[in-house]
């Protein structure tokens, strides 16, 4: 590492940092290359190529010897090797293969801790630290500049962003590759090469910033490239403090890079507090200060061992930071009075880079090296190649032509909407491609016209759940009366639960169905609304074909000279000759490609004995006509289409295109219009229509649980019959042998009886009529509530939980729903129609009366989702 410092208007902190080479071991590379060109090709092969062994023999000697001591001169030196190694590397595999070159050994001692050294067989090593050392050299070149000098300055900038770029190169192209190798230093790994690079970076805006003082730039500009400078010298520690590189640098670099981030995050809040304070921002200005004041005091307690320039610029920028606190505290407390916020909660300090790494990509390109260029297997072939090469400049080249010469033609007959305007004439006009694939889509699935169908099932459905629903209440109702009337009959005999009690869940359930049944009507309402309010828009769609209901262009009413025939004409026959050119040029890329696949000149090249490029030049000749052909047929296309748009022009004056298209732009937008509407109501529907099949399902389940507990329960009431009389008759017995009843059970007929005597009750209803079942367990407890989680399966639709009251029988004098009844959610989830509102206070509803319309089941066409599936109506 090397230092330097100067005085400038900043202050003398600039004093910065340089790397030192790396140093190698002597290595001879001619000779094994040599040999490996005479084993490999030929001895003559050796001696052609003697010169280029001996400029790269002289290019390793030079960087092992430092001849030049000037920088620049060294810098280009290891420009130049780099080159060299990797025209080297694409030709001579070095590598302790035997059919390699595999006497060369490339060591190499690390520049930081020069007892270390890396040792290996392949170019990576060599490669890496010549970019290593390139770095090296534009560092110290940065570092040898005046930087009192705005010049001076600049140039050292340049330098350290060359610097900056050659790290970078090395991380990303050799670091990777030398970390394979068996034995590598530290200097060369990714995270030291991204470390010197963000140092390289930091020092050149650390330039940059000691000019925009020079220049006297407003505080804000000089707090903004301040910052920028902290932040590269705060990365560069933090990659210093982690490790592998916290025990590999020596301790002096950690403090000067953490003093130097220290120093200019404290300028930048210096130079910041300035501009806050023009703007009277004086609270935020004592909190700045008073943060570049804690972090200058850290700063120091580490600072030990630290350059005496940059404690010296430590301190004189604390007291100037002090100073500008204490006369900002003391406005605050006589002024302004405002509160001053806390570090932590102000926004980061505003960064500007005005510098970036060097793009080595450029500068070390290899792409223009003659070294070793001759060097291949076969002279025939590589002579193939490069007419191959020429081939396909030639072939590329004219097809380029050829493609941007159709893509003109293409676009500025669209930009006359030609030959649109001629088709429209002509009544042949047809809708753009998108458009029309809607309309048909539309008329396809029936058209406006078939929504009123569709509507029709969406009422069919909704009577058909009705219905269902009426029947399943009635099938539950019936079985309550018939349950109330054996209670009232045996009184305290009758022990089994109320109906009431068991059937809450199945009537609560109905009810939530009924509830969504109303709103789903009125939702059926908007739609029906919506499609008769709209049908003036959609029935456009109906038109067959829509271009029908299009605007044509029509001829002038009156016209002075006649001569629209002649215009009309004069159009097509130009559009037709621009179609034939257009027809020319495809043929004429298509023999290009032709002669391309047949061109084979290797029997040729084979047996020449004279220079190729003659040759060349003599089998090229061969493409020059078709080349004059296709500059021939643009140069035509080209005053072909200034032709056709004087015609054109004329064409739409007469025949008053602009009004035409208008009125088509017009239309187009209705039919998009009439097409959004369709769409939406079709949605809707198929809402509607996933939403009834769904409910109808559900509703279909409920139902057979209701039958399923009907059943059960006209088994218990038998039972239970039976039981009651053979308690009565046990009774009846007892009565007459000893003369008393002291049971709890008085005798049938005797107590809370009506005048009438109570016939048998297994002859009053079919229910009691004993019938081909197996027998049932006597009903000895109560059985648990219908639909409880332990008999019955959780019911796939679950409806969502509502605040309802049962829904009413379908009586003629049942009441009505209070007015403002919750049924739940919306019926329509995905309603989106201008004409729904979740809100619309729900009608009143006559119940359907049973027995009106078809019996269920009803059932739907196959191409509805099974249940689950729509989202029409999602159940809970």
């Amino acid at each position: 590492m090397a230092a330097s410092q100067s005085s400038s208007a900043a202050g003398n902190t600039n004093i910065m940092l340089a790397i030192f080479e790396k140093k190698t071991n002597t290595v001879d590379l001619y000779r094994p290359l040599r040999n490996y060109i005479t084993f490999h090709y030929s001895e003559r092969e050796a001696q052609n190529l003697e010169d280029d062994l001996q400029t790269l023999k002289q290019l390793r000697s030079d960087i092992e010897r430092h001849s030049d001591p000037s920088l620049p001169a060294r810098r280009d030196l290891f420009i130049t090797y780099f080159k060299a190694l990797c025209q080297v590397e694409t030709r001579f595999p070095i590598s302790p293969e035997p059919e390699h070159v595999n006497a060369l050994t490339f060591v190499w001692f690390d520049a930081f801790k020069s007892k270390l050294k890396a040792s290996q067989q392949n170019i990576h090593l060599e490669k890496g630290s010549v970019l290593f050392n390139l770095g090296a050299v534009y560092s110290q070149i940065g570092l040898s500049f005046d930087r009192n000098t705005v010049d001076g300055r600049r140039q050292a900038s340049h330098a350290f962003m060359g610097a900056a770029g050659s790290f970078a190169f090395l991380r990303d192209n050799a670091s990777l590759k030398i970390s394979v190798g068996s034995s590598t230093t530290l200097d060369l790994s990714a995270e030291c090469a991204g470390m010197l690079e963000k140092l390289m970076l930091a020092q050149a805006q650390e330039c940059v910033f000691e000019n925009t003082i020079a220049k006297g730039s407003t505080p804000g500009v000089c707090a903004k490239i301040s910052r920028q400078v902290g932040l590269y010298y705060e990365e560069a520690l933090a990659a210093l403090n982690v490790a592998p590189l916290n025990q590999h640098f020596d301790k002096s670099w950690i403090i000067h890079v953490q003093l130097k981030a220290a120093i200019f995050y404290a300028e930048a809040c210096y130079r910041y507090g300035l501009e806050l304070h023009e703007k009277e921002e004086i609270a935020e200005e004592i909190s700045r200060l008073k943060s570049a004041v804690s972090v200058l005091t850290e700063a120091k307690k580490n600072s030990r061992g630290a350059a005496a320039q940059l404690l010296d610029a430590i301190n004189k920028l604390e007291a100037n930071i002090n100073r500008n606190l204490e006369r900002a505290v003391k406005e605050n407390d006589r002024v302004y009075l405002m509160r001053v916020p806390s570090h932590s909660s102000l926004a980061p300090l505003p960064a500007f880079a005005m510098v970036k790494s060097m793009v080595m990509s450029e500068v070390l390109d290899a792409s223009k090296e003659k070294m070793f260029t001759s060097l291949v297997p076969d002279n025939s072939a590589k002579a193939l190649s490069r007419y191959t090469e020429m081939v396909d400049h030639i072939i590329r080249t004219q097809a380029e032509k050829l493609q941007q010469a159709s893509e003109l033609t293409r676009v500025r007959l669209k930009e006359m909407e030609l030959p649109d305007s001629i088709l429209a004439l002509e009544g042949n006009f047809s809708l753009p491609t998108n458009l029309k694939e809607d309309v048909e889509a539309v008329q396809i699935s029936g058209g406006p016209a078939g929504l009123e169908a569709e509507l029709q099932q969406l009422k069919d459905l909704r009577r058909v759940n009705q219905e269902l629903l009426v029947q399943t209440e009635e099938l539950l109702q019936k079985e309550a009366r018939e349950d109330a009337q054996f209670r009232s009959q045996f009184g305290t005999k009758w022990t089994r639960p109320q109906s009431s009690t068991l059937t809450k869940n199945l009537l609560d359930r109905l009810n939530r169905f009924a509830g969504n049944l109303k709103q789903a009507a009125e939702s059926d309402a908007r739609i029906e609304r919506s499609v008769r309010e709209h049908s003036a828009l959609m029935a456009i769609l109906d038109a067959r074909p829509i271009e029908s209901a299009l605007p044509s262009l029509a001829r002038p009413i009156m016209s002075f000279d006649q001569n629209e025939d002649a215009i009309v004409g004069s159009l097509k026959q130009s559009l037709r000759q621009l179609e034939t050119l257009g027809a020319q040029r495809a043929g004429l890329e298509d023999m290009l490609r032709e002669m391309k696949r047949k061109d084979d000149i290797l029997p040729k090249l084979m047996t020449s004995t004279g220079s190729y490029e003659d040759l060349f030049k003599k089998e090229l000749a061969k493409y020059d006509h078709i080349c004059e052909d296709i500059g021939q047929n643009i140069e035509a296309q080209e005053q072909l289409l200034l032709q056709i748009q004087a015609q054109n022009d004329e064409f739409s004056v007469l025949f008053n295109l602009e009004d035409y298209k208008a009125s088509r732009e017009k239309s187009y937008k209705q039919i998009e219009a009439a097409i959004a509407k369709f769409r939406e109501i079709k949605d809707n529907i198929n809402e509607g229509l996933k939403f009834y099949v769904t409910l109808q399902d559900a509703i279909t389940n409920v139902k057979q649980q209701s039958n399923d507990f009907v059943m059960t329960r006209n088994i218990q009431c038998r039972e239970m019959i039976e039981d009651v009389q053979r308690q009565v008759a046990g009774l009846s017995f007892q009565d007459k042998n000893s003369g008393g009843f002291n049971n709890n059970y008085p005798p049938v007929g005797n107590q809370n009886q009506r005048p009438n005597t109570q016939t048998d009750p297994r002859h009053q209803t079919p229910y009691y009529q004993q019938s081909e079942q197996p027998p049932v367990p006597s009903y000895g407890h109560p059985p648990p509530p219908y639909g409880s989680s332990h008999h019955q399966p959780p019911p796939p639709y679950q409806i969502p939980p509502t605040a309802a009251a049962p829904y009413p029988p379908p009586q003629v004098h049942q009441q009505q729903p209070p007015p403002n009844h919750d049924y739940g959610q919306p019926a329509y989830p995905g309603w989106r129609g201008q004409y729904y509102n979740a809100h619309t206070h729900p009608q009143q509803q006559q119940p359907q009366q049973p027995g009106s319309g078809p019996r269920p089941p009803y059932t739907i066409p196959s191409p509805y989702p099974p249940p689950h599936q729509g989202g029409y109506y999602k159940p809970q």
